[in-house]
């Protein structure tokens, strides 16, 4: 990682970090009561993982959202996928920063799991449908917010919130029996 990259990536962070700790609350909202990972420490995990991130300049803010929120997503995902080695007896020991995959259920762990699968055949079929998912659900946006980061209009972003949400929770519902993942809103 080049001095310029680092200081690129620190800079976006810096200049940032209030609205992406306003994403990673919003996401972490969502889990249930009790939950240990925190705001502070999603954006810190997310932020890690991106440091080794190239080409990223000062002035991409909107590339750097969309980078962040797939970023959290992971983060989330691969607590999720340790939980459920751990539920199966693998024996891994967590090496997270808040031990976050004891405050999921198995029945959360299982369907964040399903529901990440569903989103990655989505973004397959549907990529703009998958990157409104992407960034009200895990990054926590509004639908304004999500519709000036795509670069399309609010009522489009609202058409295929709708359109996305209907045909992942037939998804996970059919992987996992579940339902509601996606909520309503």
């Amino acid at each position: 990682m080049t001095r310029e990259h680092h200081s690129s990536v620190d800079d976006l962070i810096v200049r940032h970090y209030g609205e992406l700790r306003h994403m990673a609350h919003a996401r972490l909202r969502r889990e249930r009561t009790g939950n240990t990972l925190q705001t502070t420490g999603l954006v810190n995990e997310a932020y890690l993982r991106l440091t080794g991130l190239d080409g990223l300049r000062p002035d991409e803010k909107t590339r750097f959202f969309a980078l962040m929120s797939t970023t959290m997503r992971r983060v989330l995902v691969d607590h999720a996928r340790r939980r459920q080695r751990l539920k199966r007896g693998v024996g891994i020991q967590p090496d997270t920063l808040d031990d976050s995959e004891n405050s999921l259920t198995d029945a959360e762990a299982d369907e964040l799991v399903a529901l990440d699968e569903a989103l990655t055949r989505l973004e397959r079929i549907n990529p703009r449908g998958s990157d409104v998912i992407q960034h009200r659900f895990f990054g926590g946006l509004t639908l304004d917010e999500t519709a000036s980061l795509l670069g399309v209009s609010t009522k489009t972003v609202q058409r295929d919130w709708r359109a996305a949400q209907a045909w992942l929770r037939k998804e996970v519902e059919k992987d996992t029996g579940l339902l509601g993942a996606m909520g309503s809103s």
